[in-house]
């Protein structure tokens, strides 16, 4: 789901809420080491997110932030920010060319750059995807 995430709305916090859970507590994301990463450059999204990135001129980047049952991928449009909520059950997360990561959610999707130097990314998609492994069920009885 695509929102603007620019205003402090109750009704949108809920959404989020609702989907992906809560933000994590100072002392979670001490724990975890940090539970954010920003200034990812999009090199391609969805027609939904691409008309959206089209309405300035400067660099489309975006920032990850996880959350207990999901990740947010915010980008900012003019002067609104948006949020793109994906839960864990919906996400899927490829490595494309051999410098690209790709973000899906049903129909949307955004890729982001991802070159070999850059650890700190690559570390990052390997904690999503241990998240998204952990959120698994692991019986038949927990379908």
């Amino acid at each position: 789901m695509l929102l603007n995430v620019s205003y402090n709305n109750p009704e949108i916090r809920r959404k989020i809420d609702k989907e992906v859970g809560p933000a994590f507590g100072l002392r979670e994301r001490i724990k975890q080491r940090g539970i954010g990463l920003g200034h990812l450059i999009i090199t391609d999204s969805s027609i939904q997110v691409q008309n959206l990135l089209a309405l300035d001129k400067y660099t489309n980047k975006c920032n990850i932030e996880l959350r207990p049952n999901g990740i947010i991928v915010g980008f900012r449009a003019l002067l609104d920010s948006y949020g793109l909520i994906i839960p864990y059950w919906k996400l899927n997360l490829y490595k494309g060319r051999a410098e690209e990561y790709s973000i899906y959610r049903d129909n949307y999707f955004i890729k982001i750059e991802a070159k070999a130097k850059d650890k700190k990314v690559h570390n990052f998609m390997k904690r999503i995807l241990e998240a998204k492994a952990s959120q698994a069920p692991t019986n038949i009885e927990d379908l």
